[in-house]
């Protein structure tokens, strides 16, 4: 290839091996090689191995355009992206074409008449893989002269042409992605009378401009981009269009925790020092990933709208920020997460989700309480007994001297901006917990083994064996029947009875 790219003319071409070939080809062919190699292709998708990508292979297999459906934040335009890469890395053009022509088979006006005039002197250029992609939004402003194109009246003013003459034309996005990838992304939004002015070029491969109608074999590999909730909110594809391409393939959001995690901490952005500095353990990873998992069979979350794979990203990487904001302020060098770092993570939450009239009337910052709690509850039983299970047995309760302990009057507050040794002290004092945790994993380094004394509390207040109450930067806990009977009258109305807390 690199001796390709010293050609600079058409005729030096001709002398080569060279054969130019359809996109579609292209990508068909280097999909061939690589499942031949067994390379395993898109980088950087997790979770699609045994569903998205095979079907997006078929696809390309088959020389298809695709329409990629699924809810935000299923990595539908990464994967659009990522067809680059099964394009040939470098391609011969006529120098000087809008169109990037082939030189063997010219489709514009400049393209023929530089071929007509020259001949073998016709100067060629070589066009990376990475310049022949073209992405565009879809929104309710794209005009047809956006896409298509339009008659150019300062061209044809400069150049002395007339209306009639093929030259005035300026070509809109998708007749320049010529021998590319054209990707629409959003494809719903895009007004219907521009969705039909795509109706030639898929099918009939001509285009129509103003008082032009020119057939332009263009060579293009479509990808679009679709969210079925856009199909009632927003709009619609329409049908003849959605015809008109071949192959849909629907996306779906991460299926186990695992895999959630494994992209979390792929695309989280986290400083040098974040990474050296502050320790995030499994634990808390994982209750990250468990958050979106709640949220996407809330009753308070739209489910339509989904959940994207953004919430648990920018909840690891506030949760990471605010363990560093402890160390920061606590002049430390370093700290590891623990679970009062996750009201840093609520920002996070309620921006990415979309609530439903119930959850509106929670209102997002306690339905962000409310999932972080579950995620909690649900990740208890991996690691202690069940203790709804350990309060009916007849056996030794484990929960019993825990429970006693904040039964005798004492409370607990944890706050995010504390200190080591007085969080270390406070979790120290709650009589039975650092034996439970000892018992049930006797191998833990120390700070495994705060993060889990505190963890034993948040959980036992989700399973209503303790009270948790929310300060403005911690939680206070104390014991669960004191706490209902002491209520003043105003904390009625904090009170929510609904609450599977209570």
């Amino acid at each position: 290839m690199n001796k390709l790219l010293d050609i600079k003319t058409l005729g030096e071409l001709k002398k080569t091996d060279y054969k130019s070939r359809s996109v579609k080809d292209e990508l068909r062919a280097n999909l061939i090689t690589q499942l031949k190699k067994r390379e395993g292709g898109f980088e950087g998708i997790v979770g699609f191995e045994d569903t998205v990508i095979p079907d997006l292979q078929t696809a390309i297999l088959s020389r298809h355009n695709i329409l990629l459906l699924g809810l935000r934040g299923q990595a539908k335009t990464r994967i659009a992206r990522l067809l680059v890469n099964l394009l040939d890395e470098y391609i011969p053009y006529i120098e000087g074409s809008d169109l990037f022509d082939d030189p063997y088979n010219p489709i514009s006006w400049y393209g023929h008449n530089a071929v007509t005039q020259l001949g073998d002197a016709t100067p060629i250029g070589w066009i990376h893989r990475s310049e022949r992609y073209t992405e565009k939004l879809a929104t309710p402003d794209v005009t047809v002269a956006d896409l298509i194109g339009d008659v150019d009246p300062i061209k044809a003013a400069t150049l002395k042409l007339t209306y009639s003459d093929e030259r005035v034309i300026h070509f809109g996005l998708i007749p320049r992605a010529h021998r590319g990838i054209f990707v629409i992304n959003e494809l719903p939004d895009l007004q219907a009378r521009i969705q039909v002015s795509l109706f030639n070029i898929l099918q009939e491969r001509d285009i129509q401009i103003r008082g032009f109608k020119l057939r332009l074999p263009l060579d293009i590999q479509f990808v679009f981009t679709a969210n079925p909730e856009d199909y009632t909110n927003r709009g619609s594809i329409v049908t003849p269009l959605k015809d008109r391409i071949e192959s849909q393939i629907l996306t779906h959001y991460p299926r186990t925790v695992e895999i959630s995690r494994k992209i979390t901490q792929q695309e989280a952005s986290l400083t040098d020092d974040q990474r050296a500095n502050i320790e995030a353990d499994s634990l808390v990873k994982n209750l990250v990933e468990q958050i979106a998992f709640e949220a996407r069979n809330s009753e308070y979350i739209d489910k339509k709208s989904g959940v994207s794979a953004r919430l648990t990203i920018s909840a690891y990487e506030n949760l990471i920020s605010n363990a560093e904001r402890r160390m920061i302020i606590n002049n430390e060098t370093s700290t590891f997460v623990r679970i009062t770092d996750f009201l840093g993570v609520i920002p996070a939450i309620t921006g990415k989700i979309e609530l439903v009239y119930e959850g509106e009337l929670e209102g997002p910052g306690k339905v962000a309480n409310i999932l972080i709690g579950k995620a909690i509850k649900s990740s208890l039983l991996e690691f202690f007994p069940d203790p709804e299970k350990a309060k009916k047995a007849k056996g030794v309760n484990p929960y019993a001297s825990i429970i006693n302990w904040f039964g005798e009057g004492n409370n607990l507050a944890l706050v995010d901006d504390m200190p080591l040794l007085d969080y270390k002290k406070a979790l120290n004092e709650v009589a039975g917990l650092k034996d439970l945790v000892k018992k049930t994993h006797p191998r833990l380094t120390e700070n495994q083994q705060l993060l889990l004394m505190e963890f034993v509390l948040h959980g036992l207040s989700e399973f209503s064996q303790l009270n948790k109450g929310f300060l403005d930067n911690g939680f206070a806990f104390s014991d669960m029947f004191n706490s209902l009977f002491n209520l003043q009258p105003d904390d009625e109305d904090d009170l929510d009875l609904d609450d599977d807390r209570y």
